[in-house]
Formats: structure tokens, sequence, C-alpha cells
């Protein structure tokens, strides 16, 4: 191994330490509590030294909401949403794949859905394009639902997603913050609670909550 190549590893290899140190305290302590001192101690670094691999703290957060959404954003082979030739079955497969994000990286979901004080990715959303697309999709594969007579046609595919998502998000939450009796089962109720949810859906009801334009199509519109 050559010296270039040395070198690169290890500086790769503290990035990593930052950003895995960083993870680990903004969950456990919340991101406003966590300042770069801080991070630098649990990893025996000077502050300096992190500042030569992130301008900030929030580049840190930016760093590690990307590699959380790219998790999330990046099916296994076979489970993508263009392989479901029924609509409703690849809506069911993008939302729970939500679910089983929140139970195979906790961390990352406890950062990016539950912290309040992290900055908003629509700050970077170039950076988090790939977070806007992947959205387009699904909403698109909702619009297909509702071609299809699975959903009802008064009903906006944006609503539509928010909807479930509170869903999914919701069930995954209790699992994650461990507020179920003994012996109950959290993947049956989270499969329960977005089933009654698309149910709900499918039949149609009076709706009352009517969704704004997010961040990222604002970022769309005015690029």
């Amino acid at each position: 191994m050559g010296i270039k190549e040395r070198h690169s590893r290890q500086k790769e290899a503290v990035g990593r330490a930052i950003l895995d140190a960083a993870r680990e305290l903004f969950v456990a302590e919340g991101y406003h509590n966590v300042s770069i001192r801080k991070i630098a101690e649990k990893i025996e670094y000077s502050p300096a030294a992190i500042y030569s691999y992130f301008p900030s703290k929030d580049d840190i957060f930016f760093a590690l909401a990307e590699e959380g959404f790219r998790i999330l954003f990046t099916p296994e082979p076979g489970r993508d949403l263009a392989s479901h030739s029924d609509p409703i079955a690849g809506i069911r497969a993008a939302f729970w794949r939500v679910y089983e994000f929140s139970t195979l990286h906790p961390e990352y979901f406890a950062l990016m859905f539950l912290d309040r004080s992290v900055p908003r990715i629509s700050r970077d959303w170039e950076r988090f394009a790939f977070v806007h697309e992947g959205k387009v999709q699904l909403r698109a594969l909702i619009q297909s639902a509702i071609d299809a007579g699975q959903l009802p046609s008064t009903a906006a595919p944006e609503w539509i997603l928010r909807v479930l998502l509170t869903s999914i998000v919701g069930a995954s939450v209790v699992r994650l913050c461990d507020r179920l009796s003994p012996g109950e089962d959290p993947d049956a109720l989270a499969r329960d609670t977005f089933e009654a949810t698309l149910i709900g859906l499918r039949t149609g009801f009076g709706t009352t909550f009517r969704p704004g334009l997010c961040p990222e199509d604002t970022f769309t519109h005015e690029a």
C-alpha cells in the first residue's frame, strides 16, 4: 500500500469515526445539546481536527442525513417500486420499507424523524435531490392506484402519502420508544395500523387535512 493510499484510508477512517460518534451523541443527548468539542472529546481529537473534515456541526448532520436517506431510498434487488405490477402492493412495500428502516437503523431514524432541533435538509436541497425524486416516484405510484380505481379519485396523492407515512412512522415510534406492553408484537401492530389506514383510504371518508407545499417542492419550484 502506497503512502497516498494509506493517507486516504486514514482520512476516511477518521471521517467515519466523527460521523459515528456524532450520530451516537445526537441521538443520546439531542442535536441541540451536542457541540463540536463534545464530538472531539468522544473520539479523542481536537475540535480543530473535526473542523478540517466538516466546516460545522450542521455539515455533520447533513452527512449523516444523506447516509440515512440513501439507505432508506436504496431498495434491495427486486424490491424497487417498478417491480410491482399492482400499485397497492408497491405502496405497501414502499411504506413497509420505512418501518424496516426504523428497526434496522434506529439511530438514523431517530435523528431524521424525531429530533426537532436538527437543521432542515431543505437548506441543502441539491444534495438531497434524490429524496425529492423518491417522493416523486411514490406520488406517481399512488396516482397509478388512483387511476386503477384502487384509491378514491377525489384524494390527492400528496394527501394519501402524508396519511400513510404518518401511520407507519407512528408505529415505528411506538416500537422505537418501547411503548408496548410485554408480549405485544410491534411488527404486527405496525402491519395492522398501516392496513387499517389503507382500508380507510380505500373506503373513502370526509377529509379535513390539507397538505401544504413541501420544502423540496418549494426548492424545485424556485429552481
